[in-house]
């Protein structure tokens, strides 16, 4: 097992990123320390599953166009 740890900064900037994107929402709350971020599930797990195959084929018709579309041709 590994030692290494994640930074804290890394975690906010993940959490932030799938706010973003649309896969968690976002609550802003006022507490003790200052204002911080609650996040929860904005989709269910079909809708994660799609979102997923869906920013993969995105990737793919951007960096492997032909093979892609030969892909998706083939399992029709």
């Amino acid at each position: 097992m590994s030692s290494r740890s994640i930074s804290r900064a890394s975690i906010i900037n993940f959490l932030e990123y799938m706010a973003e994107v649309g896969v968690l929402k976002k609550k802003e709350i006022t507490g003790k320390g200052g204002h911080r971020g609650v996040y929860s599930s904005k989709m269910d797990e079909s809708g994660f599953k799609k979102f997923i195959v869906e920013i993969a084929i995105e990737a793919f018709m951007r960096n492997f166009p032909d093979e892609t579309k030969q892909i998706l041709k083939k399992l029709g």
